[in-house]
């Protein structure tokens, strides 16, 4: 049995509450609010910044040089192909690609990305492959299970959104971050293997938590001058 089937069977009822959730089925179906939308963009790609920076932990902390070339094969992914995706609706939204990055991370997501890094910098490279799957595979699950929902994409205003995640790209990025974790952690004792568990089962929960950001257009609480 491989780790991820072990994970599966944790995180499983969570990544199913995606597909319920409204902004899923909206990017699916194609009737999700712009606004809500845009809210999404400019925060997924600050929160993808930091994202980038785990995997460069991880190629760093890789124990061999296969390993450090498959964090660097995601590293290259993220940033040349999944980001490109937030670049192109960003055009189409007039929206230039340093006002995405002068966007302000909201609570969430600050929490989310902040989570993760702090289990990358104390943790081994099995630690970071950990806090980078929920991210991959749950975006690939739902990206496919969009897909077949709704095989008719041709007036989605998100249909590119659809096809990137649910394509053979991100398939086959996706499956790195698999592999990845799998092979890091064997061998490894059930006191590790259930921490592992635990940053995957809490990174899905913050997934859940940043549609519900998304969703309700979500900053901070009360909104200061810095």
């Amino acid at each position: 049995m491989k780790f991820t089937d072990r994970l599966w069977d944790s995180v499983e009822s969570i990544w199913n509450g995606y597909l319920e959730h409204p902004f899923v089925t909206g990017l699916g179906d194609g009737t999700l609010d712009q606004g809500k939308f845009q809210h999404w963009l400019k925060q997924d790609y600050v929160y993808l910044v930091e994202y980038s920076r785990l995997m460069a932990i991880g190629a760093e902390k890789s124990p061999d040089l296969k390993t450090m070339s498959m964090f660097s094969e995601m590293l290259h992914g993220t940033l040349f192909g999944e980001m490109e995706l937030h670049r192109g609706y960003a055009a189409e939204f007039g929206i230039l690609e340093e006002e995405l990055l002068l966007t302000e991370a909201s609570a969430v997501n600050t929490a989310y990305t902040s989570y993760m890094l702090n289990h990358a910098q104390r943790g081994d490279a099995a630690a970071v492959a950990a806090c980078l799957l929920a991210c991959a595979w749950s975006y690939n699950y739902i990206g496919r299970s969009l897909s077949d929902k709704y095989p008719e994409q041709e007036n989605n205003p998100y249909k590119q959104w659809v096809e990137t995640y649910s394509g053979e790209d991100f398939t086959s990025l996706n499956g790195t971050a698999m592999t990845l974790l799998n092979k890091l952690a064997e061998g490894k004792p059930e006191r590790e293997l259930a921490l592992l568990e635990e940053i995957v089962v809490k990174t899905s929960l913050y997934e859940y938590m940043f549609w519900d950001m998304c969703e309700n257009q979500e900053e901070w609480p009360i909104k200061v001058g810095l």
